[in-house]
């Protein structure tokens, strides 16, 4: 099944797009501006997107020129304007293609199919290997960017690298050796606490309460291994 994504600031809008797309058997993500478009697009596996142009906030050219930064994933404009230097103005930011409101429910759905198929043609969509999400974190390899339930988390570069490994690994515990021989690239000798160092300080950016952790947990006389963030 192929996942669109709808991101319009009129409900309603988006309530009738989900209804016609659901009954062509797609899966359905909704947003109402711009970033919420974009968290969901970095963290969930999306086909194509039917994006906006006028919305409050970050307006559609903003978040297509966002969009573009992390994926090539088609983007159909849905404008209310016919004046074609807007239609002209979408296409140039990066997007395949758009459709006037009111919008036809046939010619769309004709959009949408002629787009996926090009798309998969391709090759788009065939992977998500950039992307890692584990419960409320999100991280992307691809564009660099970790967000902990939609906000972005300023990492350095090594706790960046500590929390990929860990969570393209997540349930298997890794010793403080093992760890800073597969981060560092070196022999781990005496590393101990550097590892220890770097583990507190990813906590007390990715745990909402870094003395009680969820996420990145301790595991006595193991190491350190990344959960899902459910209370057991």
């Amino acid at each position: 099944m192929h996942n669109i994504l709808i991101c319009d600031d009129e409900k309603d809008i988006v309530s009738a797009l989900e209804i016609y797309l659901k009954a062509d058997g797609y899966g359905v993500y909704k947003a109402y501006n711009g970033k919420e478009a974009v968290d969901i697009l970095m963290c969930q596996d999306i086909q194509l997107v039917l994006l906006d142009i006028m919305m409050p906030g970050m307006d559609g050219i903003e978040t297509i020129s966002k969009i573009r930064k992390i994926s090539n994933v088609p983007v159909i404009f849905l404008t209310a304007k016919s004046e074609d230097v807007d239609k002209v103005l979408g296409l140039n930011v990066g997007a395949d293609d758009y459709v006037t409101k009111p919008f036809n429910p046939i010619e769309l759905q004709a959009r949408v199919k002629s787009q996926l198929r090009r798309y998969l043609k391709l090759g788009g969509g065939s992977t998500h290997d950039d992307i890692l999400v584990l419960g409320g974190i999100c991280l992307n390899d691809k564009a660099k960017e970790v967000t902990l339930d939609g906000e972005a988390v300023q990492l350095t570069r090594t706790e960046y690298d500590i929390l990929k490994f860990l969570m393209q690994n997540h349930g298997e515990a890794f010793s403080p050796q093992k760890i800073y021989q597969k981060v560092w690239k070196d022999e781990p000798f005496g590393t101990e606490n550097t590892v220890a160092v770097h583990i507190r300080h990813l906590r007390e950016k990715i745990e909402y309460d870094p003395a009680n952790p969820r996420y990145l947990i301790a595991v006595w006389g193991r190491g350190y291994k990344m959960e899902d963030g459910n209370l057991k």
